[in-house]
């Protein structure tokens, strides 16, 4: 499996004409065709070509297939999950973070993933084993969100990355593209 690599910070992104009509920020996922240290160009199978001037702070991290092990108590993560009957959230996707990027999007909001979702970032309080899973106690600035991790949900673990990775066929995502 391919890694996937993601940009953090102020990125410029142009596509003849695609962004004419677009909001003021856009997410770009596809690969990376070419990369002279500035300027990126993406094949995208949404957008088409793209191309993303980086700025110079930048960040790069890579995002790697992680398991439940690496969810720990103290753990800065994020959770796309489903509202359940007994009002706990059943994890789709658990992203572990890179300390660095500790408070990132913290709190508890909708998820534009899935209809009816939510998105949880904050630190793992305590876990435990469940008949469903395990359960997480997620706690963030204002509030806490108990977790139901079901051995079918994704997780993936951020690694801090480097530009140098950014070569052609690198799969990256760009959450927040201008």
């Amino acid at each position: 499996m391919r890694k996937q690599i993601a940009l953090a910070a102020a990125c410029l992104a142009f596509a003849a004409g695609a962004f004419a009509q677009q909001p003021p920020s856009v997410r770009v996922a596809g690969t990376v065709e070419s990369f002279d240290g500035h300027l990126l160009a993406i094949k995208s199978d949404k957008l088409g070509a793209v191309k993303v001037s980086l700025t110079g702070d930048v960040a790069v991290f890579g995002v790697n297939k992680a398991t439940i092990a690496d969810v720990k108590p103290g753990a800065f993560i994020g959770v796309g999950a489903l509202p359940q009957a007994d009002g706990s959230q059943r994890a789709i996707q658990v992203t572990v973070f890179a300390e660095v990027q500790r408070g990132l999007g913290e709190g508890f909001r909708p998820w534009t993933a899935r209809p009816n979702s939510t998105m949880t970032n904050g630190a793992v309080d305590n876990t435990v084993e469940g008949v469903d899973g395990r359960v997480l106690m997620v706690k963030y600035k204002g509030g806490a969100q108990k977790i139901v991790v079901p051995p079918e949900a994704r997780i993936l673990a951020y690694s801090i990355g480097d530009k140098a990775e950014l070569k052609p066929g690198a799969h990256i995502a760009i959450v927040r593209a201008r």
